[in-house]
């Protein structure tokens, strides 16, 4: 394993830190929510049907429901009645009538087939039929888009505008789901200042917070603002102590991280208790992140550069999320891609390149990183869309090679 120059400490490889960050990460525990309520939230148990869709055999068409054998070119059938949505037709259709129906009308006992409107004429209570129907057509039939009791929604979904849509289908006006992590996010630093003011000298404007705490509630969390605390022990901590009062789920610092004089977050969380199992690890950019836990808290520490932040937020926050709200996917989706600029030899650092993603004529990705990888740089992150994801001393690598992204969200 690689060396610090400071402490000699060792620099703990990227796949070692999120499996620490994962490690231990409890489901939490399931709430009944209203459907309105539900989405993005994960299923903490599998969702039956209870009822069957289409409830009856329903026609796809407008036209008039038909005895299959009546179905002939030129035949004159007598119209006794009609069939549309919500007004079912009850008596049976015999030989040589029909009923007038509707999309979404319910077929009447005894019609077999559907004859489109444009292929009929009429004649008062007679429709002529102008072509011949060898096999029945136009018609849903019942339960065939689910019955009731088919199991639907699984266990570990994280519920999708169309699951809910499916849901209120499947007569579901509630759901189980895993309630959402809190998620308290707090930066550190003299020198910040919010959005809207005037920076005097030295000071930034702060923005951080704002991409983090959108990826967490992309991910279906909770999210506790809890300010900017001043460069002190006594401060962030104070803060910590917040974060501890609110029973958050996982408090997220940025800035602070690194080793500076200025940089007192990690004292600052230990002297609240906090049990650290890393701070530095082998990441481009990132590589002053810290882990630990306070009781059932867990504690992610990001780097206050803007992109290093982000980054690693985006790289171990929402994975930890996901463990937490029960999702089976935990882990990022990594992907096949084609460089489309060649890239240097890479050092003992595991480096998360932005790029922009296109597409080759032949339907493969091209990832082309974007100009200066430096990570204050907030305009070239804007504009990426992809990670170009490049392992410890990857060697030199031309254009056109294979290389590995994580998509970023849109």
């Amino acid at each position: 394993m690689l060396k610090m120059k400071a402490g000699n400490r060792p620099l703990m490889p990227v796949a070692e830190a999120l499996a620490a960050v994962l490690d231990g990460a409890a489901t939490l525990p399931e709430e009944i929510v209203a459907l309105e309520d539900a989405f993005r939230r994960t299923l903490s148990r599998d969702v039956a049907s209870l009822r069957t869709q289409p409830p009856d055999a329903m026609s796809a068409m407008d036209g008039y429901a038909v005895r299959l054998a009546d179905a002939k070119a030129d035949a004159r059938l007598k119209v006794i009645g009609e069939s549309a949505a919500g007004k079912p037709f009850q008596q049976p259709v015999g030989p040589g009538e029909a009923v007038r129906i509707f999309t979404g009308g319910v077929v009447p006992p005894g019609a077999e087939t559907v004859v489109i409107q444009e292929d009929t004429g009429r004649e008062g209570d007679t429709v002529i039929l102008a072509e011949t129907m060898l096999t029945p057509r136009h018609i849903r039939r019942a339960g065939s888009d689910f019955r009731e009791g088919d199991v639907l929604l699984r266990q570990g979904t994280r519920l999708t505008d169309r699951d809910l849509s499916l849901a209120a289908s499947m007569n579901h006006p509630r759901l189980p789901v895993h309630r959402r992590p809190r998620v308290a996010i707090l930066a550190t630093g003299d020198e910040l200042v919010m959005p809207g003011s005037t920076p005097g000298p030295g000071q930034i404007v702060f923005s951080n917070a704002y991409a983090l705490a959108a990826l967490a509630r992309a991910e279906g969390a909770e999210v506790i603002d809890l300010g900017i605390a001043r460069d002190t022990i006594e401060d962030t901590a104070r803060a910590v102590r917040q974060a501890r009062d609110f029973k958050a789920d996982i408090l997220v610092s940025t800035g602070g991280a690194s080793v500076g004089d200025h940089d007192v977050v990690k004292d600052a969380l230990e002297s609240e208790g906090v049990a650290m199992s890393f701070w530095k690890i082998a990441l481009r950019p990132g590589k002053p992140m810290m882990h630990g836990r306070l009781g059932p808290m867990k504690v992610i520490g990001l780097p206050g550069n803007p992109v290093s932040s982000y980054v690693c937020g985006f790289i171990f926050m929402v994975p930890l999320i996901r463990a937490m709200s029960g999702c089976t996917v935990v882990h990022h989706l990594l992907e096949a891609a084609a460089l489309g600029v060649a890239l240097p030899q890479n050092d003992h650092r595991q480096e998360y390149l932005r790029a922009r993603c296109g597409l080759r004529e032949d339907g493969m990705p091209v990832a082309i990183p974007v100009d200066h990888q430096d990570s204050s740089l907030l305009g070239n992150l804007s504009v990426a869309d992809v990670l170009i994801v490049r392992p410890p001393h990857a060697p030199a690598t031309p254009p056109g090679a294979r290389c590995t992204i994580i998509r970023l969200p849109a």
